[in-house]
């Protein structure tokens, strides 16, 4: 209440699965978009490689515990962004521009990320990007 303006984020895909899937830093953002304290932003390119990667074997998670994580703690709380237009900033990952992409056009504040590529812009038209923990270490309402 009274909060003029939510911080709009992105979270790239490693940042969901160890928000969702595992203690540590990236588990602290979960109650943030959860509690309302920062608007996170998705598309449905990033909805789709979520889904595909959370069904990696190594995570031992069957197809209603996916479905679970996603329509009972993501999508309640999310806006879902339409790409407006096609980046090509990330030679090397191409499949990354995605977030940049979705942080465009949804006007985020930050892009939150552990890839080193991303990381290495620090700063994509007046977008942050920082690591989970640079992010929560600054967010006064972590």
């Amino acid at each position: 209440m009274g909060q003029e303006s939510l911080t709009r984020i992105v979270l790239d895909t490693n940042g969901l699965v160890s928000a969702l899937l595992f203690a540590g830093v990236s588990s602290r953002l979960v109650p943030l978009w959860q509690g309302g304290s920062v608007q996170l932003l998705i598309s449905r390119e990033i909805l789709d490689e979520y889904l595909r990667v959370l069904a990696y074997p190594k995570f031992q998670l069957n197809s209603a515990e996916i479905k679970g994580l996603i329509e009972g703690e993501l999508l309640p709380f999310v806006e879902i962004v339409r790409r407006t237009s096609r980046l090509k900033v990330l030679k090397q990952d191409p499949s990354d521009n995605k977030f940049l992409e979705c942080a465009v056009a949804g006007g985020a504040d930050v892009l939150i990320s552990g890839d080193k590529a991303l990381l290495a812009l620090r700063d994509f038209r007046k977008i942050k990007v920082q690591s989970p923990a640079e992010f929560l270490k600054g967010f006064a309402g972590a």
